[in-house]
């Protein structure tokens, strides 16, 4: 793929780049008119007819790309652009296979830049985590996991000046259905925002069950991310481990910003907590946001330096029996 290059009608407009794109290629494309985002997957590669191999190399490869379509193309049904909800979800306009390669192509999208949610006023916070926990209610909802939550996966978007940001979620290419993650080699997520499951899955942990691998991964990730757009980090955690994950992973707790309300910091240490049944779900997060003074910095109390057992959780989120900006933005 290069500059000027007709790929099934998308004609590409700027010089190909893997920048953010993990294991992928990606630019601009125009077609019919329409301004659209592109990307070339690096892996799996289709056999092509007459190339070389054993008849059970082919076999092996042929019966990979059949899996990589089948789980591209489940996501792809379920999640209608049509569906209540969707306006905030980038979602595939196309999915093919030129040759031995695949290709996914979306709509290009005009956002914001934002570097900083933590500046925002209280209302612009909650409003902009709404919008990100409605998107997350409709996939969880539907059964899909979107397997790689992190900001850059989260456009921020503001229509008219002064008027609210609004989060648009991009970038399903890691999504699965919950409870049946794709192989551990397969993944492409990124570590430092995933769940303590899903790393210790990645990474082939013996005692990791991909049963585990559910939505409620996902709200492990809405905890960081919510920490960091309220309060400018992440939960903290000692310094010898490479994210979150890793910690709670080792036993080790997460802390998180005694300025927060008490309420807020009962709702984010439930989210972060090592068991995913001891998490809340969207629909809770939402509640939550329903006090808008939730959001405030300033008026928490005590710190609280410990994530609550699963059963043993105080306060209102108890543990239960129930887990690309750069590449739309071209920045």
């Amino acid at each position: 793929m290069k500059r000027g290059d007709v790929i099934q009608g998308y004609r590409i407009v700027t010089e190909p780049t893997n920048e953010g794109g993990g294991k992928c290629v990606w630019a601009f494309a125009e077609r019919a008119g329409g301004e659209f985002f592109i990307k070339r997957f690096l892996e799996p590669k289709r056999p092509r007819e007459g190339s070389g191999g054993s008849a059970t190399s082919r076999r092996l490869r042929l019966e990979e790309c059949a899996e990589f379509e089948q789980r591209h193309r489940t996501i792809m049904e379920r999640l209608r652009p049509d569906a209540d909800g969707a306006g905030n979800l980038v979602l595939a306009a196309d999915f093919f296979h030129a040759g031995s390669t695949y290709y996914k192509v979306t709509e290009r999208v005009d956002t914001t830049s934002l570097v900083s949610p933590h500046s925002l006023d209280t209302r612009r916070k909650v409003v902009l985590l709404r919008t990100l926990a409605l998107s997350l209610r409709l996939l969880h909802g539907i059964g899909v996991v979107h397997g790689d939550l992190k900001p850059a996966n989260v456009l921020v978007q503001q229509k008219a000046a002064n008027a609210f940001y609004t989060a648009k979620l991009i970038d399903f290419d890691d999504s699965y259905l919950s409870g049946s993650p794709p192989d551990p080699g397969i993944i492409a997520g990124d570590s430092f925002f995933g769940a303590p499951e899903w790393l210790a899955y990645l990474r082939g942990d013996e005692t990791a069950d991909p049963g585990r691998l559910t939505t409620k991964a996902d709200m492990f990730s809405l905890g960081l991310m919510a920490h960091q757009y309220l309060t400018g980090s992440v939960p903290r955690h000692d310094g010898e481990f490479g994210s979150p994950a890793e910690a709670a992973n080792a036993g080790a707790w997460l802390s998180v910003d005694e300025r927060l309300t008490p309420a807020m910091q009962s709702l984010l240490l439930a989210m972060v907590s090592p068991e995913p049944e001891a998490r809340p779900d969207a629909d809770d997060f939402l509640a939550a946001l329903r006090d808008p003074d939730v959001c405030l910095l300033g008026r928490g109390g005590e710190e609280l330096p410990h994530p609550p057992q699963a059963g043993k959780a105080d306060g209102p989120f108890p543990g239960r029996a129930s887990r690309v900006r750069i590449n739309v933005e071209g920045r």
